[in-house]
C-alpha cells in the first residue's frame, strides 16, 4: 500500500526493508526533541543551584529548589492528558510543534525573571509558575514526538532507535553541567549567581524553538496515524476503559525505572557529598564518567531488546538488577576513592538506568494507534510520581535499615517492579508492524 504525505509517495509497509520517505526526519526530530525535552528537565536542578542564594534567598534554599522540582513533576502527568488526546486526535506532528514550543516559551521566561533583590518572593513565585506550566508541555511532549518517531521506524530498528532516543537524557544532564562549569569558570560565582544562570535557560529556549521549525519545515505524520481510525475519547479509553489494564501494568514498570533513576543517581551523588567520601570536583566526574557509559549502555539495550524481545529483556534485567544494583551499590561505599570507585559508579549505572533504552519502543508498542499518544503520555509521566517522593519515606526506611542498607532495598525493590510490570505483559518482540504488537498487547492484556 502507498499513500501519499507531502510532495510524494511513501510506503507505509511495516515490514519494508528501507526506511520510509519521511522516517528519518522523524527519528532525527525524536532523537533531538528529547534531548531538549531532558535539557529543560534538568536546567532547574543544575543551573540554579549556584545561584539559589541570589534567586530565593540563604533560607530554605533546599526546600525551595525542591518546590521548583514538584512544580514541573506536577505539571507533567497533568500536560500528558491535556496533549495525548490531542495527538491522538488531530496529530503528533501539529503537537509536537505546540509543546516544544511551550516549553521554549517558558524556559525563555524564566531566563528573564527579575532578581530576588527587585521583585523579593515574587521571583520564586514566578519561577514556580513557569516551571509548572512548563512541566504540562514537557508531559505534552512525550506524548507526540517519541510515538511519531517509532511510527516512521522499521520494526527491525526500532529498539535501536529507542535506545538513541533514551540516551539522550544522560547526554542532556552532562551538557548542562558542563555549560555551568565553564561558565562558572569565565564569570566566577558572584557574576554567574547575579546574571549568568540566565544563559543556560537562553541556550534551552533557543534549542526549543529551533526544534519548532525543524518539524514545521522536515517531518510529517506517519502513514500508520494517517490512515488509522481516531478514537473520540482516547484519554477514557486509556484510563478506564479497553487499555486500562496495559495503563497499569506499564505503570508499574515505568514505576522500578524512576526508582532507579533516583536513588541510583540522585541519591548516590549526595550521599557521596556528605559522606566527604570525595570532593564537590570528585562526585562530578565520577558522575560524569557514569553518565557517558549510562547512555552507550541504553542505545546497546534497546537494540538488544530487538533480539531478546521487549518482555524478555525487562524481565531479564530486572531479576539481575534486583541482585546486582544493591550489591554494587553498597560496594561503593567500601571504596575510598580513586578509579576503583568511579568504576563502581559506573557500573551502578549499567545495572540500573540502562533499563531505559527500550522504553521508547516499549510504551509506544503497548498501545494501539488509535490511543497511542495518550496511553504513552500518561504511562511515561504518571509513574514518576511516587518514585520521586522518596524524600519522604526513605529517610524512615534509612533510620531502620541504616543510611545505605535502605537504598539497597528499594534498588532491590526496584528491579523487582520492573520483573513483574515486564511479566504481567504480552512479548512485544516487534518482528511486525507497530500495530499489529499494539494489537496483540491489548488482546493479552
Amino acid at each position: 500500500m502507498r499513500v501519499h504525505i507531502g510532495p510524494r509517495a511513501v510506503s507505509d509497509s511495516p515490514t519494508g526493508r528501507t526506511m520510509p520517505a519521511g522516517a528519518r526526519s522523524a527519528v532525527r526530530g525524536g532523537v533531538l526533541g528529547n534531548f531538549v525535552d531532558q535539557f529543560d528537565i534538568f536546567l532547574p536542578i543544575i543551573a540554579l543551584a549556584p545561584a539559589a542564594a541570589s534567586l530565593y534567598g540563604t533560607e530554605d534554599m533546599a526546600t525551595n529548589a525542591g518546590l521548583i522540582f514538584v512544580a514541573t513533576l506536577i505539571g507533567r502527568p497533568l500536560g500528558a492528558a491535556i496533549f495525548g488526546p490531542i495527538a491522538d486526535r488531530i496529530g503528533r506532528t501539529t503537537t509536537t510543534r505546540i509543546t516544544i514550543g511551550g516549553v521554549g516559551l517558558t524556559t525563555a521566561l524564566i531566563a528573564a525573571v527579575p532578581g530576588q533583590n527587585l521583585f523579593g518572593s515574587g521571583t520564586l513565585l514566578t519561577i514556580l509558575a513557569l516551571r509548572f506550566l512548563g512541566g504540562i508541555f514537557i508531559g505534552g511532549g512525550y506524548t507526540a514526538a517519541v510515538p511519531l518517531a517509532m511510527e516512521w521506524t522499521l520494526p527491525r530498528r526500532r529498539g535501536l532507535v529507542s535506545g538513541l532516543i533514551m540516551w539522550m537524557s544522560p547526554w542532556a544532564n552532562a551538557s548542562i553541567a558542563a555549560l555551568v562549569f565553564a561558565l562558572l569558570g569565565i564569570l566566577g560565582p558572584d557574576r554567574y549567581s547575579d546574571w549568568g544562570w540566565r544563559i543556560p535557560f537562553v541556550v534551552g529556549a533557543l534549542m526549543a524553538l529551533g526544534m519548532v521549525e525543524y518539524y514545521r519545515r522536515n517531518v510529517s505524520d506517519s502513514p500508520i496515524w494517517t490512515r488509522a481510525a481516531k478514537a473520540s475519547t482516547p484519554l477514557r479509553d486509556v484510563l478506564f476503559g479497553p487499555y486500562r489494564r496495559q495503563l497499569w501494568q506499564v505503570f508499574v514498570l515505568m514505576s522500578g525505572m524512576w526508582l532507579f533513576t533516583n536513588m541510583a543517581i540522585a541519591v548516590l551523588a549526595g550521599q557521596l557529598k556528605a559522606g566527604g567520601q570525595l570532593s564537590d570536583q570528585d562526585v562530578s566526574f565520577a558522575m560524569l564518567c557514569a553518565t557517558v557509559v549510562s547512555a552507550l549502555a541504553m542505545a546497546g539495550s534497546g537494540h538488544l531488546s530487538t533480539l531478546t524481545g521487549r518482555r524478555s529483556f525487562f524481565v531479564g534485567f530486572g531479576i539481575v538488577s534486583a541482585v546486582l544494583a544493591p550489591t554494587v551499590y553498597l560496594a561503593v561505599f567500601r571504596e575510598a576513592g580513586g578509579p576503583a570507585l568511579v568504576l563502581l559508579v559506573a557500573a551502578l549505572q549499567v545495572v540500573t538506568v540502562s533499563v531505559y533504552g527500550p522504553v521508547a519502543a516499549y510504551l509506544t508498542e503497548r498501545f494501539p494507534t488509535a490511543v497511542r499518544s495518550s496511553g504513552y503520555g500518561v504511562a511515561y509521566s504518571l509513574s514518576i510520581v511516587l518514585p520521586a517522593l522518596y524524600p519522604f519515606y526513605l529517610p524512615p526506611l534509612q533510620r531502620v535499615l541504616g543510611e545505605h542498607l535502605a537504598v539497597a532495598a528499594l534498588l532491590a525493590l526496584a528491579g523487582f517492579l520492573v520483573a513483574t510490570g515486564a511479566f504481567m505483559g504480552p512479548e512485544t518482540r516487534s518482528r511486525t508492524g507497530i500495530d499489529a504488537v499494539g494489537t496483540a498487547g491489548a488482546e493479552l492484556s
